[in-house]
């Protein structure tokens, strides 16, 4: 049976994108992109159907007279994988399968192979093979019934579990060994991030859209060598490397994985140890395509990610990349405390480049305050209010019964100490007169 054992052979594709009231240009967009991952996968698309309703049909998401369509493509063509522009039940992918005799992958499906496919460190495997059988264990059917082992009757009943539970057991068994390993690498990258925030040192993550830039931009200012190439998620793994130019500064970056519009949830959670580089950062790089006209959704998009994995309230410079194609000049905006917010460069040619690191040396400068304060013991609490902001630098306890510390903090945290309505805040309220 086809849900038993699916064929691996050849990627000869028919794209099915269905529409949803979608206005014409924004689904024609979405269609574009939906291409652009089926070809990142390795996908030769054959025929693309444009389907339209006005809601999902349980059977099919797309209708019995659509899915005969597709069937009918499939055989024509002599195609052997479906792709579907939406996220199917696991019930609506099998009835496809069965329909079209052949592998059907929906849109989580096909991003998570992308991302099987662009995993190169021990992390980004983990974490991909972790979301690949999270995706699967939905995915789980009865086929087999001739091995079922619950039979009845005299000298028939058998340990009780059949097949399927069995791939069950042993799913959870692996993925329960999988948490456990990514579990150890999280800690591991935290304890790096605790050095570098101990030593004072600052850390910027890229965030942005798939394909806006993110990598060129990274290699550009750090002189590192992450793979960039037009083409979706390109960049699967975090990397970090030194941002050098930035004087009074040590700083770091790290660039992340892009995103991309309709990103499954799962896939957020299952990728939270990777853009962990961003909840944690001290400043967010938004990379943005100043060339493409939907822009502003891929705006929306990322910010909507970002308030997910709760990074929504870090800072935040927008940079309008590739301006060497939408030939826009250079240029910043700034908010009313004179820190720059805005950016326009091309991470290609370096035009303007000089003005974002202009504006991470002034905020850093600006936004980062340092105090060497003499703490008495009774006020034990703001120093672990400290400890848990990481913002102390250096320690020294003193005879007198009280502790030396130099501290740093972003401007935010230090007023919303001094707001606290408590010993605490009445300190630093007094500290920072």
């Amino acid at each position: 049976m086809l849900d038993q054992e699916r064929s691996h052979k050849g990627n000869q594709a028919i794209l099915v994108c269905p529409n949803l009231a979608m206005s014409g240009l924004a689904h024609a967009e979405k269609i574009a992109e939906f291409k652009e991952l089926a070809l990142s996968a390795g996908a030769t698309i054959i025929n693309t159907l444009i389907t339209a309703r006005k809601f999902p049909e349980p059977k099919f998401f797309i209708g019995s007279g659509n899915a005969d369509k597709v069937a009918d493509l499939v055989s024509q063509n002599d195609a052997n994988l479906v792709l579907v522009d939406v996220a199917l039940s696991p019930v609506q992918e099998r009835n496809l399968e069965k329909l079209c005799q052949c592998r059907v992958l929906d849109r989580t499906s096909l991003i998570l192979d992308i991302f099987s496919q662009r995993a190169r460190s021990y992390e980004g495997m983990l974490q991909v093979e972790l979301a690949q059988l999270r995706h699967l264990s939905t995915r789980l059917v009865r086929g087999w019934t001739h091995l079922e082992r619950q039979k009845g009757g005299i000298g028939m009943r058998g340990p009780g579990e059949t097949q399927l539970e069995t791939d069950r057991r042993l799913l959870a068994i692996r993925v329960k060994k999988l948490k456990a390993k990514l579990t150890k690498v999280v800690k591991q990258r935290e304890q790096g991030r605790n050095s570098r925030k101990q030593s004072g040192t600052k850390m910027i993550a890229f965030v942005g859209y798939t394909n806006a830039g993110k990598s060129t931009l990274f290699n550009y200012l750090t002189q590192a060598k992450v793979y960039a190439a037009d083409q979706l998620f390109a960049t699967l793994d975090p990397t970090v490397r030194k941002l050098p130019n930035i004087p009074g500064n040590e700083v770091v970056a790290s660039d992340t994985v892009g995103f991309v519009r309709d990103l499954p949830h799962d896939l957020v959670a299952a990728f939270q140890a990777t853009l962990q580089e961003a909840i944690e950062a001290d400043l967010l790089i938004h990379v943005i395509d100043s060339n493409n006209h939907e822009q502003d959704e891929h705006i929306f998009e990322v910010k909507s990610v970002l308030k997910q994995i709760n990074a929504d309230k870090i800072p935040v410079i927008e940079v309008y990349n590739k301006i060497d194609l939408s030939h826009v000049g250079t240029k910043v905006h700034s908010d009313n405390d004179g820190l720059v917010t805005q950016c326009w460069l091309s991470a290609t040619t370096g035009e303007g480049v000089d003005l974002l690191l202009k504006a991470i040396e002034e905020r850093f400068n600006r936004t980062h305050v340092t105090k060497d304060i003499i703490l008495p013991a009774s006020l034990g609490k703001l120093r672990a209010l400290f400890y848990k902001m990481d913002g102390i630098r250096e320690e020294r306890f003193n005879d007198n019964n009280t502790w030396s510390l130099k501290i740093e903090l972003p401007s935010s945290k230090w007023n919303m100490l001094a707001a606290r309505n408590d010993e605490c805040g009445n300190f630093v309220h007094t500290l920072l007169k």
